[in-house]
């Protein structure tokens, strides 16, 4: 998977408000290529494995509180260079600090509420995706 596959999840905010459409669309026009997705409610259990890497920082109690606040989307996407390339087609964290044209300038609420998880790394990448889809699915 390294290289071109990234996970990325349609967040609560964004995916319940009725955004879940257009943000495809976008990644869909950014030239990536859907492997494997689903619609889900996570769990608090299933939130705080998943944000573990978070557990010490002031805002992980409330990441976790707003993740199984509603129904997200995780998205297993391929793309040639696709962590970076999706990092960039989503924008910064703070959609007031996002680039013009992204999905957080377009699509999130603020820092908190920012519409949408990517991988940072390969690693984690390929962790996440395995995290909510089997190995068959990604074949």
């Amino acid at each position: 998977m390294a290289g071109n596959r990234t996970l990325t999840i349609i967040k609560p905010d964004a995916f319940n408000s009725g955004k879940g459409g257009p943000i495809i669309a976008h990644l869909e026009k950014a030239g990536f290529k859907f492997v494997a997705a689903r619609v889900m409610r996570l769990t608090e259990a299933q939130a705080t494995a998943f944000y573990a890497v978070h557990r010490e920082r002031p805002f992980f109690a409330p990441l976790v509180r707003f993740m199984i606040s509603g129904k997200c989307m995780p998205i297993v996407l391929e793309r040639a260079d696709a962590v970076a390339a999706l990092r960039k087609a989503i924008g910064a964290t703070d959609p007031a600090e996002a680039e013009a044209g992204t999905v957080r300038k377009l699509y999130a609420e603020s820092k908190e509420r920012n519409a949408i998880h990517a991988s940072d790394s390969d690693e984690n990448a390929e962790r996440e995706a395995n995290f909510f889809f089997a190995e068959a699915d990604l074949v």
